[in-house]
């Protein structure tokens, strides 16, 4: 099984966007939400560097966020991807 892990708020747009793609994918993943700990959001900036949710994670490489997943999608990326942590695991 793929290894998929996320950052994500209640509220926010993208996060279910995210998961909407995901779950397109066929893939489970394990959400993360934010709100109301500031611990776990200390721990997702430290580990993307960035302060905005989604933080999506495939396997040990943060992918980004929504747009950039999506631009993963797109490109054909994402397949590419998944394909190799089939292969990993």
């Amino acid at each position: 099984m793929i290894d998929v892990n996320l950052y994500t708020s209640r509220t926010c747009y993208f996060c279910t966007q995210a998961k909407s793609l995901l779950a397109s994918k066929g893939l489970q993943y394990r959400e993360q939400s934010i709100d109301g700990s500031p611990a776990l959001r200390r721990e997702m900036m430290e580990k993307s560097g960035r302060r905005t949710v989604p933080q999506i994670w495939i396997g040990e490489q943060h992918v980004g966020g929504c747009d950039d997943l999506e631009a993963l999608v797109r490109s054909g990326k994402l397949d590419q991807m998944l394909q190799r942590e089939v292969i990993d695991a």
